[in-house]
């Protein structure tokens, strides 16, 4: 009982102190210049390039390079693979080409062996494993297949 009028006094003190607030719609105006894709790509290697990248950063970048209907150049994943060096996240660097794989939609099977191809001298000098090389394709705890048995 106590904690229902609780609620209604904090609600009452609310609505009395934060009165309702009406939106009003609002144009956005774009401008007209449109980033060229070699531009868009130098813009994402600046960006990973920089030296004082920190933790949000990194992961801010890669989350809007996963929204977008795209899949990142292999100078963009490395110079991200590089970052992600520089910080010491392993687990993010996975994590990342993990979601370049996925990125590739129905054409992965074209297109995630091809950016294998094209950031594989990065891996390797970096130390970078791929999803697969780890384990991540299969899940861990799976039950073989009845034909397999």
């Amino acid at each position: 009982m106590l904690r229902v009028v609780a609620t209604r006094v904090a609600s009452a003190a609310r609505t009395a102190i934060m009165p309702q607030i009406s939106i009003v719609g609002t144009q956005c105006i774009r401008a007209t210049h449109s980033e060229t894709d070699d531009e868009f790509d130098q813009r994402y290697v600046n960006f990973f390039n920089r030296n004082d990248i920190d933790h949000w950063e990194i992961r801010k970048a890669m989350n809007d390079l996963a929204g977008m209907d795209l899949v990142p150049e292999p100078k963009i994943i490395c110079a991200a693979l590089k970052a992600c060096r520089r910080l010491n996240d392993f687990a993010l660097a996975v994590r990342f080409i993990e979601c370049i794989r996925d990125k590739g939609g129905p054409h992965a099977a074209q297109i995630y062996p091809y950016i294998l191809q094209e950031i594989r001298p990065i891996l390797d000098d970096l130390g970078i494993s791929t999803p697969e090389e780890l384990g991540y394709d299969k899940p861990e705890l799976a039950y073989p297949e009845i034909h397999e048995m």
